[in-house]
Order: C-alpha cells, then structure tokens, then sequence
C-alpha cells in the first residue's frame, strides 16, 4: 500500500506538471505586479491585469485540485509555483518603477548648495531645509522624483558626497509644486 501511494504521488505526466508550474508562476507574476499597482494608485491597468490573473487561477488551480489527493505532487509543484510568481513579480515591478519617491537627503549645510545644484540641473525640483544634527549644523534637502531612474540620481548625488544620508519613501499621490511630469498609465 505505501508502495503504491508513493508511485502515485509521481505518476504524473511531466509536461503536466511543467504546464501547471508555469501558469502558475505566470498568475502569481501578474498578481503581484497588480497588487503593487493598486497600491500606488493605478487602478485601470490593476483591474485589466486582475482579470487575466482570474482567468489564470481559475485554470490552474481547477487542474490541480482534480484529484489532487491521488497526485499531491500537483500541489507541491503549485506551491513552489507561487513562490517564483512572487520573486518574478517583484522584480518586474521595480523594473517597470511605476510612481514617485520622496528622498530626504541629509548633508552637512556646506555642502548642500552643490548637491541642490546637481538636482536643479535634471530640472529636479528640491526643498532645502536648515536642520541641526549630532555633528553640526546640516541642511535636509526634500526630493520628488519619478521612481524610474531614482538608483542612478542616488549614485550622482553620493559622487558629490559620499557620505550624504538618503532616505526614500514611495509616494502615492502628489500635487502642486515643481515636480516632473509622471508617466501616465491610466492613473
């Protein structure tokens, strides 16, 4: 009896198993791309993806709850299935960098008017505020920018001073002010 069981939990075709492992991960991909969309406020392109994710689901989740308890390794290669989506998703997503970022950059006040110059420059709106911190006076400079290109504005400004703080948070809606235009997808 256990020997069958065990022939049972393989006998699977494995172009079967590939078909269910790549749906799969090709649903979670989806979903999770449309989850990060919902989240910076890109509701029409989140809920046309959220309907191909649907069709998905119900396909592969359909193939691999028939008779998943005479072939549990349906269910192990669906699982494994949503980890990648997840991992894939996330990546996709931060190459597309849908939205806007604020950058709080923290400097010493001498050295402030250089890196304010680098960002009005790429015509980048910046907020300069006089603070003081633990070592001195320091100036906090406010950035909105599009989230498509923040790595490389962060390495230009660590050329003028590599010692610079820089603190990112994702922003999801912004109005007024001097902020570049944002890439349109049906917001």
């Amino acid at each position: 009896m256990i020997l069958l069981s065990i022939e049972s939990f393989f006998n699977v075709p494995w172009y079967e198993l590939l078909i269910i492992f790549l749906l799969k991960v090709l649903e979670i991909t989806v979903m999770t791309v449309r989850l990060i969309l919902v989240n910076r406020g890109f509701k029409v392109p989140a809920s046309i993806l959220a309907f191909f994710e649907l069709i998905l689901w119900v396909f592969v989740a359909g193939s691999v709850l028939d008779n998943v308890m005479k072939y549990p390794i349906k269910g192990v290669v669906y699982s494994l299935a949503y980890s990648v989506g997840v991992y894939l998703g996330s990546i996709i997503e931060k190459k597309l960098a849908f939205g806007k970022v604020m950058l709080q950059i923290i400097l010493p006040t001498d050295e402030s008017d250089a890196v304010a110059a680098l960002l009005r420059e790429q015509r980048i709106g910046v907020t300069t505020v006089n603070a003081q911190g633990y070592k001195g006076s320091k100036a906090i400079l406010i950035v909105y920018a599009n989230r498509k290109g923040v790595y490389k504005l962060k390495e230009d400004i660590l050329k003028v001073d590599p010692n610079v703080v820089i603190g990112e948070s994702d922003i999801t809606e912004l109005s007024g002010g001097t902020i570049n235009p944002r890439r349109r997808l049906f917001k």
